[in-house]
């Protein structure tokens, strides 16, 4: 999967949690987890945005990490509305929740990829460093 491919899948997410929000009750506690499940599912496509801008690797990383926290607070959010009845769409729901899952997984190994060509990266630049030091 290419890096616009992912974007959009991000998006496709991310409306998918406006229309589940704006599908909610005004209750109270759907306002509530819904605001939440907003901020938090929108967020996602943004910050990988940002990351794509990453002023370093280290930059980057950080943004994709901060991509998995927000994917997780959201599918906390899918969970409590599922568990009380938030949205009464249950397929829809679990297909995004399943979405949900799989951009977790996909950004956590995006992550761990990351951060293994860093050290890779910073143990060469030690070695060139070591190396110009003996001449």
């Amino acid at each position: 999967m290419n890096k616009i491919e992912l974007e959009n899948r991000l998006i496709d997410f991310a409306v998918a949690i406006v229309k589940i929000v704006e599908s909610m009750p005004s209750s109270k506690s759907a306002t509530h987890i819904g605001g939440q499940m907003l901020r938090s599912g929108t967020s996602p496509a943004l910050d990988y945005g940002e990351a794509q801008g990453g002023e370093s690797r280290k930059d980057f990383i950080h943004k994709i990490k901060i991509v998995i926290k927000e994917l997780r607070e959201t599918l906390v959010c899918l969970r409590i509305a599922q568990r009380a009845v938030l949205y009464d769409r249950i397929e829809e729901l679990e297909k995004v929740i399943k979405e949900n899952n799989e951009l977790i997984s996909i950004f956590v190994k995006s992550a761990q990829t990351a951060e293994s060509n860093n050290r890779l990266f910073d143990n060469r630049k030690t070695q060139v460093t070591i190396n110009k030091g003996n001449l």
